[in-house]
């Protein structure tokens, strides 16, 4: 077998960034985009300070996240360890993007210069229209390895087989080679040298190792000390608040939890009394108008039905599968009401809505979102909005005051389930789960899941057993709250893992010293 890796000698590195003018000029990336990049960060109190350079980029890893999230199959792994992205079959969602934890995905939306008007030589050459819109990454100069083994050359030896990044190198810092080969140059390099991995803990196998230290001594792994502030000289490596799903991604989770709860209760209504259509087409109207917004979002949006291609892994996929039943039966419940078309069609929207929860949770570029309990949380909060809007619905359509107070009973639980399902997931995440502004923006008002707030809105909602305006009133506030904290969840605590050094590097005759992780705190 043959597994393609890249060692990175932080002792050698200079931080001269010629790896990354290489990338660029190889690869014409537009301007503000480095698949391969060099992180300049100093840490340490005057006069002991210390600085250090970190060469980083898609890590191909053993286990992508970003393969299993993708909907379209346009990501793809290679025998030899390298991951590919199909240009032509990729949608431009970003899921990739906000399931990899070493921020290494990148997407473009409009053709771009690096001095902002006539294009380069270089830029001419190699523009590829299909590279706007949609997923783009390191791919290990894949075409340059493919044409380098085609005429027999070594790639990581011979300069025509290797990735232009390692080729360039001045301070031979970087290294590539077959690390299953155990005389190649990578192998020797790791036996000799000790060394480590970025977010190793989280499962992806990145295929970049850090070399630290001279000697074949222990290699176990420290676990770098947290930095709660962000001091100057740390902003390179220190978690960022995600850009690439904004208020059009976070419309989809709120209406499509708030629009899937209210069809599976005006169902659960149906089965006792007529069938109140004008709840049901406010629910299909609901998710309809999240879809369109997420639609409205990615980058070649007119490619959508290429979202259905990964059914095996892919839970975007799988909310794309439960959306087509839930809008086929929910419209025959319009049009025939009855048990027969109104069970499938919210059996298909809770599906819809666990999908949903599910996509938050295979993000493991986010640790706000990959936590087990978002799941739980995401799913009761759509099941509990839904419920509310309903109730509002009835105080003003003048139900009878029996059938007010059996919504409010069943709202009232459902408040007391979201607010367990809350602490459990902010439990869980304590205060070292997550970066230090994901904790921040979920503990502000704005999230409006906190226990205060909660006690608040259920006090209302016993008291709306008795008043049905007040009942109402606690119907409004439990959707305020509710979409409120998807709104955060989304926008506004989605910070990115940042990067975690685990040794800083020893420089001359010095020794290597315990690595950081900026921006998250202590338990």
């Amino acid at each position: 077998m043959t597994r393609y890796v890249i060692v990175a000698d932080l002792n050698r590195c200079v931080g001269c960034q010629t790896c990354t003018s290489a990338c660029k000029h190889a690869n014409a990336t537009a301007p503000g985009i480095q698949w391969r990049k060099v992180l300049d960060f100093e840490v340490g109190d005057f006069p002991d300070v210390s600085r250090a350079f970190l060469p980083v980029g898609c890590m191909h890893c053993d286990d992508p996240p970003c393969l299993d999230v993708c909907p379209t199959t346009a990501t793809r792994k290679r025998a030899d360890g390298i991951v590919t992205i199909d240009y032509d079959v990729c949608i431009g969602c970003a899921y990739c993007a906000v399931a990899c934890p070493y921020q290494a995905r990148f997407r473009v939306d409009e053709p771009a210069v690096a001095f902002g008007g006539k294009a380069m030589r270089h830029e001419d050459l190699l523009e590829d229209p299909a590279r706007i819109g949609v997923a783009q990454k390191c791919t290990m100069c894949v075409d340059l390895i493919d044409a380098g083994l085609s005429q027999g050359l070594t790639p990581g030896v011979d300069p025509g087989a290797t990735p232009a990044c390692v080729s360039s190198c001045i301070a031979g810092a970087l290294h590539m080679g077959d690390l299953d080969d155990p005389n190649s140059n990578v192998s020797k390099l790791l036996r000799e040298n000790r060394h480590f991995r970025m977010h190793e803990d989280l499962g992806t196998g990145p295929g970049i190792y850090y070399l630290y230290d001279k000697g074949i001594g222990d290699h176990t792994a420290i676990e770098p000390a947290p930095m709660v502030a962000d001091p100057v000289g740390l902003a390179a490596v220190s978690p960022k608040l995600q850009t690439n799903w904004d208020w059009r991604a976070a419309a989809n989770f709120i209406l499509g939890g708030a629009g899937t709860g209210l069809f599976a209760t005006t169902v659960i209504a149906g089965l006792f009394e007529p069938v109140h259509w004008w709840a049901a087409f406010l629910a299909l109207a609901m998710v309809g108008t999240g879809l369109f917004c997420v639609w409205l979002e990615i980058g070649r949006p007119w490619r959508f039905l290429n979202v259905l291609r990964n059914p095996g892994t892919s839970w975007m996929t799988r909310e794309a599968m439960a959306a087509a039943p839930f809008f086929g039966f929910g419209a025959l419940y319009l049009l025939w009401p009855g048990w027969m078309a109104g069970v499938p069609a919210a059996v298909s929207g809770l599906a819809f809505v666990y999908c949903q929860a599910r996509i938050l949770r295979a993000a493991k570029g986010i640790p706000a979102w990959r936590q087990p309990g978002i799941a739980t949380l995401v799913v009761i909060t759509g099941l509990t909005e839904g419920v509310a809007l309903f109730g509002v619905m009835a105080v003003l359509m003048g139900f009878e005051f029996m059938e007010l107070a059996i919504v409010g009973s069943g709202l009232m639980v459902l408040i007391a389930l979201r607010a367990l399902a809350w602490q459990t997931y902010r439990g869980a995440l304590g205060t070292a789960g997550a970066p230090v502004g994901a904790l921040n923006a979920l503990d502000q008002g704005r999230a409006n899941l906190s226990a205060r707030v909660q006690a608040v809105v259920l006090g209302v909602a016993i008291i709306g057993l008795f008043n049905p305006p007040v009942l109402a009133l606690a119907g409004v506030l439990v959707v305020v709250t509710g979409w409120g904290f998807k709104h955060t969840l989304i926008t506004r605590a989605a910070f990115n893992q940042g990067y975690a050094i685990t040794r800083m590097p020893a420089r001359g005759a010095g020794v290597s010293a315990p690595g950081i992780k900026p921006g998250w705190a202590t338990e």
